[in-house]
């Protein structure tokens, strides 16, 4: 029997004689289904197991208990202090969700592209809905991206595969006028929605003049080292531009600011960014020296999954290259979160 919290919702395995249910909680309404994993509780030094028959406990809070009896089933129905639980039990782990847009139209031209807006192409538009599939059963409770358009395009695209099927609607709090015209006043509307924050710290590091230059040709004109420096170096700038150490500064500080806290609230966050700015956070997340981190690669449209728990961020690698169900393995929250839409689709078919 374990108890735990995962998408904002409470859940706890109870069991009754040799059958184990999960049993649920969203939005105030509890929901038990079958399931075939049996555990020892965990939770002794925080609450008492109450027994409320000969052959079954549960691990609850001030628990009221009433029984329904059919034909078919003779499940427990189990009614907790919800808030009290929540407060007792936060959500043990959340998921930080980390993409490099798909390709753009320069980078398919191998031109320097900086902070350029540049929209993706169509190779980079299936590598989003691709990457968006990878994750599909991901738990996604707020996005960021950064004010460029090829993350934007790819975050969107993404989330069209989400099995949550909520809508990503990004957040427009640039003025009080903005905030005003853009608000949501359905409650159920908001509720099935996913917020989207653009912020411009995300953003692509700025190659200052060599914006808009072909990679290769920049190399024949200044030499290879010296745009190798450029490019690879966690210190040099090109000609009025930012450095990785520049870009590393802004990004990690929203980062730390704006996106731990949600993590740290239970909230499963995606990021959706560029090849520097997520360098830059994989620096501090994976606390990598700035020798190691000149040298990492990151392919476009390829997620990359964290597990996030008792501050510390746990990296679980890409679903690329291997099945959805071993990157659900990593986790038992993932792997009750994955269980319970694919009861729910069940459940669907049925009907």
């Amino acid at each position: 029997m374990v108890a735990a919290a995962y998408h904002q919702a409470i859940c706890f395995i109870a069991n009754e004689g040799a059958r184990d249910f999960l049993v649920t909680s969203s939005s105030g309404s509890l929901k038990m289904k079958p399931v075939f994993r049996k555990e020892r509780c965990s939770l002794r030094q925080y609450v008492n197991c109450v027994k409320y028959s000969s052959e079954s406990s549960l691990c609850a809070i001030k628990p009221i208990f009433s029984s329904l009896s059919s034909t078919n089933d003779s499940r427990r129905t189990v009614l907790c202090d919800l808030v009290l639980f929540k407060a007792l039990f936060p959500a043990a782990e959340s998921y930080l969700i980390l993409i490099r847009h798909g390709e753009s139209m320069w980078n398919e031209k191998n031109l320097f592209t900086g902070c350029v807006d540049v929209p993706l192409t169509s190779k980079g538009v299936d590598e989003a809905i691709e990457a968006g599939k990878r994750i599909r059963h991901l738990p996604i409770d707020v996005v960021y991206i950064s004010a460029l358009i090829r993350s934007q395009m790819t975050a969107m695209l993404a989330l069209t595969e989400n099995h949550c099927k909520k809508v990503p609607i990004i957040v427009h709090d640039e003025t009080e006028q903005a905030k005003v015209w853009s608000q949501i006043y359905s409650e159920g509307t908001e509720m099935q929605s996913v917020p989207v924050i653009k912020a411009w710290q995300l953003n692509e590091r700025m190659y200052g003049e060599l914006q808009g230059f072909n990679k290769l040709e920049t190399a024949e004109r200044c030499g290879k080292e010296q745009v190798y420096k450029w490019r690879r170096s966690y210190d040099a700038r090109p000609p009025n531009g930012e450095s990785l150490e520049m870009c590393l500064r802004r990004a990690v500080t929203f980062f730390k600011e704006q996106i731990e806290p949600q993590l740290s609230s239970g909230k499963n966050v995606m990021v959706v960014a560029h090849a520097n700015s997520l360098r830059s956070i994989l620096m501090y997340l994976d606390k990598l020296t700035a020798e190691e981190v000149i040298h990492l690669e990151l392919s476009t449209g390829v997620p990359m999954l964290y597990i996030y728990r008792e501050n510390q961020f746990i990296r679980r690698g890409s679903p690329l290259g291997s099945t959805e169900d071993g990157v659900y393995a990593y986790t038992e929250n993932l792997a009750l979160y994955k269980q319970n839409l694919l009861d729910e689709v069940l459940d669907e078919v049925s009907l």
